[in-house]
């Protein structure tokens, strides 16, 4: 009995313990989330710099859907809602967003979040608000391929630059609203696919041109006021309901008539044109016949007439023609015949054509020097204003067709989309031979150049461009329209990445790849600016556009794009182009002038990013601390506040003399007078100089304010 009762106690336990543990798992399954979306929301929370705000958020670890983190809403173990709206919360959105493939409802308006707006969103947003925020830059195109979005509103930002046709897939948005920003140039012909669209706000902005592109749209509110629109309004958008207009330039008046009268053709009466006759006046039949006769007098000479005048105008044109041709033959003969003492003289007429009807090389052709000219060749191009001769150099660079690069990029997927800038995405390729290229796709609405020979020339001057520390151009297509750029692959990222980015990649770069990356940057603009004739300035020098391979060794992207960008002028006076990012010399956003001294102050900054770690504009900072130029400046010079500057990422490995003449290369290259910024030439000599005497130290852990070192040469004495 003692027996039965043991082993019933016993199959009771182990029914308790596995009900137990059936009902654990069960709620572990039921709570855990997604580990994408745990990953994407810790890279956010890191990238947002941890606000105390976000309750239960954590930067590693944890269950957003089980632990209930401030402002996640979840369906199962995926999370399809973050909305953490007026937290006062800064720092930027960080790069793995897209891993929240279930997100449906993502708003994070009115705080202080700064940078660009990511290229990679949440793919299957339905509702997107980065309202009241300080976003830089432009609309990331990715945006072009969310088309469940029904709600898009971006205003209250710094963005700028043209709006970007990439709404072409949007039938269910109705509701845009991109206004109280800096968006210039037209609104975008996809418009029009905006089949649902009831909400339109642009107020605010400086876009221009005319409001064509909204008739037919099922608008209901509709504000494009204080913009620089023009021309008339059209009379379907009169009828809107909440319709507000003011501060354009719009005509007044009621719309244009129709255009003015014209003779009709021939055989067709023109009794029509006349006025009628007073009323109780009734024309004799006579008159009427008479009149009739006259119409058809004036109709038959008329044509006459102008054959006539046309025939003796031929006429006097062919004996021109045959005068000009007597005597150039005559001149032949003359030019033909050998003189006493003197060779024969050949006219080269063909060439002199050519010479004079060469229209004028444009601001942006280079002359480069190396390598050695190439043969010139003579191509028959079609300009605007008829068909032209015009000397051309060959373009070196491989011409792709877009079929070949759509399979390389299997159709330019977002899975291939690697970055994206002011001309546009960037895409990971490889081809059949399994060479892995990238192709920048580049925006139709962000270039100045419209005419396709204009754009080979400078793929032409591009292509030209050999140094190790540039990113070559392999290829190029201008096909149908489009505009795609081939260049070698670097697969490492960007410098701007690795710094900024908080993870192990960022140990590698110890202070000696720090100062070579440097010195890498610097002989390459010191090619551009000295070696290349006349000198390429590059427009827009960031860490973003130096590209590491696995040896990190720099290699300058974007050299020569200067030519295809926007009109910087124009853009200037919203400061929101190159200047928001912090990389701009004071002229440039002052004036727009740019030149060689302008991409030295740039590199300066860089430098000062790859001391510090930090990046050139950061709104979390304390306000004194934001600006990394006007921050770092007066330190400089002062070897205690210079040692507190370094990157932490450094752990104190590093020379103190050779971090003293780093910063004096810097403090020479961000001064506001261009005139004393040293050409990069210089640079390189003091950098170089830098690389030799440079070691690897590590700061004592007992001493607070001295230095030990390893040294390598004989100025180990002069150092602190």
């Amino acid at each position: 009995m003692e027996g039965r009762v043991a082993a019933s106690s016993l199959f009771f336990t182990q029914l308790v313990v596995i009900a137990a543990a059936i009902f654990s798992l069960r709620a572990v399954v039921d709570a855990a989330t997604d580990p994408s979306d745990v990953q994407g929301l810790q890279v956010l929370y890191t990238s947002l710099n941890s606000p105390s705000q976000l309750t239960g958020w954590k930067s590693s670890g944890g269950d957003p859907c089980g632990e209930s983190w401030k402002g996640i809403t979840c369906q199962g173990s995926s999370v399809v809602s973050i909305q953490i709206s007026g937290l006062g919360i800064t720092g930027s959105m960080g790069y793995l967003l897209s891993n929240l493939a279930s997100l449906k409802t993502l708003d994070m308006s009115n705080n202080n979040i700064h940078d660009s707006i990511p290229y990679q969103l949440p793919p299957n947003l339905t509702s997107l608000n980065l309202a009241g925020n300080n976003f830089t830059g432009n609309i990331p195109y990715s945006i072009a391929t969310m088309g469940s979005l029904n709600y898009l509103n971006i205003s209250r930002n710094m963005l700028s630059q043209g709006i970007g046709d990439m709404f072409a897939n949007h039938s269910a948005l109705a509701t845009l609203d991109l206004s109280s920003n800096s968006f210039t140039g037209d609104l975008p012909p996809s418009f029009t696919s905006l089949s649902n669209l009831s909400t339109l706000q642009v107020q605010n902005n400086q876009l221009t041109g005319s409001l064509n592109v909204l008739v037919g749209l099922p608008l209901t509110n509709l504000n494009v006021a204080n913009n620089h629109f023009s021309g008339w309004i059209p009379q379907e958008l009169i009828s809107i309901p909440n319709f507000k207009n003011d501060g354009n330039t719009f005509a007044n008046g009621p719309a244009p008539p129709p255009p003015p009268y014209t003779s009709p053709p021939p055989g067709r009466s023109r009794n029509s044109s006349r006025q009628a006759p007073p009323s109780g006046h009734t024309p004799d039949s006579n008159v009427n016949r008479n009149s009739h006769s006259e119409d058809k007098n004036v109709l038959t000479t008329g044509p006459i007439v102008g054959i006539v005048i046309g025939a003796l105008f031929v006429v006097i044109l062919l004996l021109f023609a045959l005068f000009f041709c007597l005597r150039r033959k005559n001149k032949k003969e003359v030019a033909a015949r050998p003189s006493t003492g003197r060779l024969p003289v050949i006219t080269e007429k063909v060439d002199l054509e050519m010479q004079e009807q060469r229209p004028k090389p444009a601001t942006s052709a280079l002359d480069l020097k190396p390598p050695p000219a190439e043969n010139v060749t003579v191509e028959r191009l079609q300009g605007k204003n008829g068909s032209i001769r015009r000397m051309k150099s060959p373009i070196t660079a491989t011409s792709y067709t877009v079929a070949s690069l759509q399979t390389a990029t299997n159709s330019f997927s977002q899975e291939n989309l690697v970055g994206e800038g002011s001309l546009g995405r960037v895409y990971r390729s490889e081809f059949s031979n399994g060479k892995i290229m990238a192709i920048k796709k580049v925006d139709n609405a962000a270039v100045s150049l419209q005419e396709e020979d204009n754009f080979l020339e400078v793929i032409s001057n591009m292509s030209r461009l050999r140094h190790p520390n540039i990113v070559a151009l392999a290829g190029y297509c201008a096909e149908h329209g489009q505009r795609l750029l081939v260049h070698d692959y670097i697969g490492n990222g960007s410098l701007h990445d690795m710094l900024h980015f908080a993870d192990e990649r960022s140990k590698m770069l110890t202070w000696n790849a720090r100062v070579r990356v440097a010195l890498g940057t610097a002989r390459a603009l010191e090619y551009l600016h000295e070696v290349c004739l006349p000198s390429v300035v590059h427009r827009n020098l960031k860490s973003a556009n130096i590209l590491l391979d696995e040896d990190l060794n720099p290699h300058l992207s974007d050299s020569g794009l200067a030519a295809l960008a926007p009109n910087t002028e124009r853009q200037v006076s919203s400061t929101q182009m190159i200047g928001s990012f912090g990389y701009s010399a004071p002229e440039f956003a002052l004036s727009g002038i740019y030149t060689v001294k302008s991409d030295v102050y740039s590199f300066g900054v860089v430098m000062l990013e790859l001391l510090t770690g930090r990046k050139p504009l950061d709104s979390s900072r304390a306000r004194s601390e934001q600006s990394l130029v006007r921050w770092a400046s007066p330190q400089l010079h002062d070897i205690d506040a210079l040692a507190k500057m370094v990157d932490p990422t450094l752990d104190g490995m590093y020379p103190a003399k050779s971090l003293s003449r780093f910063a004096d290369i810097i403090a020479l290259c961000v001064q506001p007078e261009p005139e004393f910024r040293p050409p990069m030439s210089e640079v390189v000599q003091a950098l170089v100089r830098l690389m030799q005497r440079a070691s690897v130290v590590k700061r004592r852990s007992n001493e607070e304010s001295g230095f030990a070192f390893k040294t390598q040469d004989h100025e180990a004495g002069d150092m602190l």
